[in-house]
């Protein structure tokens, strides 16, 4: 059997990094009005943007390292993920970015980035940090006092208790609760995956990694992705080798989920990676750069590779943001820094201000009932994966005005260019179906769709037109948001023979009481009970 093209399987069923580059939410969003948007407590202009399977934080991390090219700015971040396994990689990732200097060198700390972002497979030093920084995080997630403390940019206080008991789950497998290789055989897991999407061609991978690679990325402006790396990954799952190849020996359980699949005539909740095998992390950071020398070419080939490019550009982006760290653990002046020498203050690059909420999953479509959600974004961001969420209900929690950025699916090479075209047309159906309109004078992009609200427009929201939660359960989907979006283009639903190569290899566990939905994270059937939590969540 060969998977067919066109059919979207090698997006997989979980995201784990973004399909596009990085952005500065600061420049997507609309000018700052003093009169509405100031902080009455701080007196500073607020930006609040909404995210949509942003899943990677990287548009939250190039906007608070641009954040000294403007005028100082408060920034609050809703994010809105579809498996608490991505909520944990944000947690994880920030902790990882705003890691004290003197504990963590800034080369040391992105190269682990890299590693533990893009990394199939860990080096030893990396995977007993992401074990220690999993402990602490796992300690920290039920008493909110702590995490305010020793986190105080992150928000849990949205989330339902079930949901904060399966984030503490994620994290206490992270830390290695449960011991030996066999817990997340990763190296089969990745093979398993890769025969049941090549099909007859897997004999031929490497040719396939060169076809896609020169003929679709290579087309759409990913030049930069060098064949020796991108057959790495396609092979093995690590993408950014920066050391010796035998290093990279670790599973990393950051790339771990579940999903429902069939065994013996039952279904039960097996733990996997269904992410991403056909793409790569290089596009979100290795193929754009402020240094326009990196894009450089030299007989018509790149002088620079996407890893490079992607070490260089994480490595500036951890630079800046040490200035964000410092103030907020030292309980400081958040607009100032100690000097260097004579311990007199001076102003910090930027604005050490933000908070990173994490919403309930699922809640796209109910946000607006709330009234501290309801117009309350200036800049809305929604991902390839997540295009199928855009409606009225969600757009009335934008505000008049408001901006809204819809990922293309264009460096999904699993998608033909006609594919390409419906997924485009369909995403400004939807968005005009919402209250948007196009942006008038937007540069004309592939990667992105950019829309705003009209100060006038007023959708009707029905109850009718999405009912929020996961698929129902007949079925196992392919990534969520395509077969949705574009159901007479892609293929049909997955068939049962996804478990066969499972079933060959890596048998599921035990059947286990089951949730009802048909996609769910593996930590959430395992979870402990509720009611561990000391506090409620927040009401308004």
């Amino acid at each position: 059997m060969t998977t067919p093209a066109g059919s979207g399987a090698g997006f997989g069923s979980v995201s784990w990094w973004g399909l596009s580059p990085a952005l500065d939410l600061q420049a997507e969003s609309p000018p700052v009005d003093p009169d509405l948007q100031a902080d009455t407590e701080h007196g500073t202009p607020q930006l609040d943007v909404l995210l949509l399977g942003s899943v990677d934080g990287r548009h939250l991390l190039r906007t608070l390292a641009r954040a000294k090219l403007w005028s100082p700015r408060r920034f609050r971040f809703y994010v809105l993920e579809n498996n608490m396994e991505a909520v944990a990689r944000h947690m994880l990732i920030f902790s990882l970015a705003l890691e004290d200097p003197e504990k963590m060198g800034l080369q040391e700390r992105s190269e682990a980035f890299l590693e533990v972002w893009g990394n199939t497979l860990l080096r030893p030093p990396v995977a007993a940090f992401v074990r220690a920084q999993a402990d602490r995080l796992a300690h920290l997630v039920p008493e909110p006092d702590s995490l305010a403390e020793q986190l105080p940019w992150i928000s849990l206080g949205a989330l339902k208790f079930r949901e904060r008991d399966v984030l503490e789950a994620v994290f206490r497998f992270w830390a290695g609760e449960e011991k030996g290789p066999e817990a997340f055989p990763m190296s089969r897991l990745w093979d398993s995956r890769l025969r049941h999407y090549l099909g007859s061609r897997y004999d031929a991978r490497r040719g396939v990694s060169d076809w896609d690679l020169n003929m679709k990325l290579h087309d759409r402006g990913a030049r930069v992705i060098h064949i020796r790396e991108f057959r790495r990954w396609r092979d093995t799952g690590v993408a950014f080798e920066l050391r010796d190849s035998s290093a990279y020996h670790v599973p990393n359980r950051t790339l771990a989920s579940g999903r429902l699949l069939s065994h013996c005539g039952e279904r039960v909740a097996a733990r996997g990676y269904w992410g991403d095998i056909a793409t790569g992390p290089f596009v979100a950071f290795g193929i754009e750069a402020d240094d326009e020398n990196l894009l450089r070419t030299s007989n018509g080939q790149p002088i620079k590779t996407a890893g490079e490019i992607t070490l260089h550009n994480v490595t500036e982006l951890f630079r800046v943001l040490t200035a964000w760290g410092r103030p907020r653990a030292s309980q400081g002046n958040p607009m100032e820094v100690a000097g260097e020498e004579d311990g007199t203050r001076e102003p910090a690059p930027a604005p050490a201000s933000f908070t990173i909420y994490f919403l309930p999953l699922h809640s796209s479509q109910t946000l607006h009932h709330k009234t501290c959600y309801k117009g309350q974004f200036q800049l809305l961001y929604v991902a390839c994966g997540m295009a199928h969420l855009l409606s009225p209900e969600l757009a009335a929690c934008v505000a008049p005005g408001g901006h809204l950025i819809v990922e293309l699916a264009r460096y999904l090479v699993d998608l033909r260019q006609e594919q390409l075209q419906a997924f485009t047309a369909r995403v400004v159906e939807l968005a005009q179906a919402a209250g948007f309109a196009p942006q008038p004078g937007a540069r004309p992009s592939e990667t992105f769709a950019r829309f705003y609200k009209s100060r006038d427009s007023a959708p009707v929201c029905t109850d009718s037109v999405a009912e929020p939660g996961p698929p129902t359960p007949e079925v196992l989907v392919p990534p969520p948001g395509i077969v949705d979006l574009l159901p007479e283009v892609l293929v049909s639903p997955l068939s049962e023979d996804l478990t066969q190569p499972l079933q060959d290899r890596t048998p599921p566990p035990v059947p286990i009481q089951l949730p009802s939905e048909s996609q769910v994270p593996f930590s959430e059937a395992l979870a402990p009970p509720t009611g561990s939590q000391t506090s409620k969540p927040e009401s308004d």
